[in-house]
């Protein structure tokens, strides 16, 4: 993952992580990654690929990445071309806030194939909360100016929404405002902002003001179960009429691990460690939520990536991911799906008082819990060679044979009440006379 402009943005979002990676620098540093830089990079980075691996992805972000310019990309890619292996293909994704996206860019990305990540948190009351720039003025309007843009030019791309205190619960919403909206593609991000993180990062007497605090977040995190339910408002909506046309990355993956393979996302996978984060000065660290100075492997002019993706400082980074899930987690039923979420949010306590618990833990639990009875279904439809939207109609079926059982249970109760006197013991079984019960609760004909 590489910031080619660090954390500068032209954005000032309240929940932002990384704009105040500017401390990492020197006073006066030039936000832009040097020619030298960036030829070293996707030399050594082309060069540290596996020799099976038929795509080379480079990942683009920043802050915004489209503050370099078309420019800027546009020498990127021509020196990908001037190293890339004969039978091997470049693949470019940027992720963005899209206010700078015009036609020029998306000419751009159309030719040279980019995929693009569009951070867009829903319609416009919930994204403008905490997504406005450096005036403070919202952006929702240029977002979605530029998701208009992407679908006008056929640019693949991905929405990426943070799901956060505010918008966390009207997940129902969120997902059928982008899917009505045309995306095909979506990323759920949750925010779980620790105090005095970023810019605007609060202080915990700031928070311990508010009601319903939680003691370890900010009032712009989502909470546990919120996170939860809004994933089970997605799913249960996704699953009614858009399996196999809208494609949501925690369902992708979940669908995964029902099939019995490890997730490909670094979240949920047992280890993590192979996603590293380059800065515009050639600095690596371990990974991108970790861009601090306990975590920097070096510089790409010391040390050639593929020795700090191999070092043993950065395995052991993977391995503790693993190793030191408490013992909660190593019991849990989902396990297998989780795998602890991200190191990052590990923070909380196990019920019997054991440290490393991820916030999100109920949350996800629950999720994991509520979608099993549908994963195992899509997974046997795949594992039958058939599409995983068989599930829908199978969905549907169960659901017009509860309500023909219903129906018909109904018809059987009022046949039952029918031939029961005022004065008989209530068929309920409740020990009351009919007419002190249920006679008054019958359905009148």
């Amino acid at each position: 993952m590489s910031k080619p402009i660090g954390p500068i943005c032209n954005l000032d979002c309240e929940y932002c992580y990384y704009l105040h990676k500017e401390d990492l620098f020197p006073s006066g540093e030039r936000w832009r990654m040097p020619e030298r830089t960036l030829q070293e990079y996707i030399a050594q980075y082309v060069a540290a690929q596996p020799s099976d691996a038929p795509d080379i992805t480079f990942a683009w972000q920043g802050g915004e990445p489209t503050l370099l310019g078309i420019e800027f990309f546009q020498h990127a890619v021509e020196v990908q071309k001037q190293v890339c292996p004969p039978g091997k293909k470049i693949v470019n994704t940027l992720q963005t806030n899209g206010v700078l996206v015009d036609d020029a860019w998306c000419e751009f990305f159309k030719s040279n194939e980019f995929l693009i990540g569009l951070s867009i948190d829903g319609p416009a009351e919930l994204h403008d909360r905490y997504r406005y720039d450096k005036k403070g003025r919202p952006t929702f309007d240029g977002v979605l100016r530029c998701l208009k843009l992407l679908k006008q030019h056929n640019i693949e791309f991905n929405a990426l929404v943070v799901v956060n205190r505010h918008n966390g619960s009207s997940g129902r919403r969120v997902y059928t405002y982008l899917r009505d909206n045309g995306v095909q593609f979506i990323q759920f991000i949750p925010i779980v902002e620790r105090f005095g993180i970023g810019v605007h990062g609060e202080t915990e007497a700031e928070e311990h003001g508010q009601e319903n605090a939680s003691p370890l977040v900010s009032s712009r995190s989502v909470e546990p179960l919120q996170f939860g339910n809004f994933l089970i408002e997605v799913f249960d909506e996704w699953a009614k009429r858009d399996v196999g046309k809208v494609f949501v990355q925690i369902f992708d993956q979940a669908l995964s691990a029902w099939m019995g393979m490890e997730p490909s996302l670094c979240v949920f996978r047992k280890q993590c460690g192979r996603a590293m984060a380059i800065e515009h000065n050639g600095d690596v660290y371990s990974c991108d939520h970790y861009v601090e100075p306990d975590y920097k492997l070096g510089n790409i002019f010391d040390l050639p990536i593929v020795e700090m993706a191999n070092s043993e400082r950065q395995y052991q980074f993977g391995v503790d991911k693993e190793a030191l899930l408490p013992q909660y987690c190593l019991d849990c039923e989902v396990r297998f799906a989780c795998n602890g979420e991200c190191p990052k949010n590990r923070f909380s306590e196990t019920p019997d008082g054991e440290a490393g618990l991820n916030y999100l833990c109920a949350g996800y639990r629950k999720f994991f819990n509520h979608i099993d009875p549908v994963m195992k279904l899509m997974a046997e439809e795949v594992q039958n060679r058939r599409p995983a939207a068989n599930v829908m109609h199978r969905l549907h079926a169960q659901r017009r044979n509860s309500e023909k059982t219903g129906a018909a249970s109904q018809r059987r109760a009022a046949a039952n009440r029918a031939s029961v006197r005022r004065n008989d013991p209530c068929p309920c079984g409740s020990g009351r006379k009919y007419k002190k019960c249920c006679l008054n609760n019958s359905p009148r004909v």
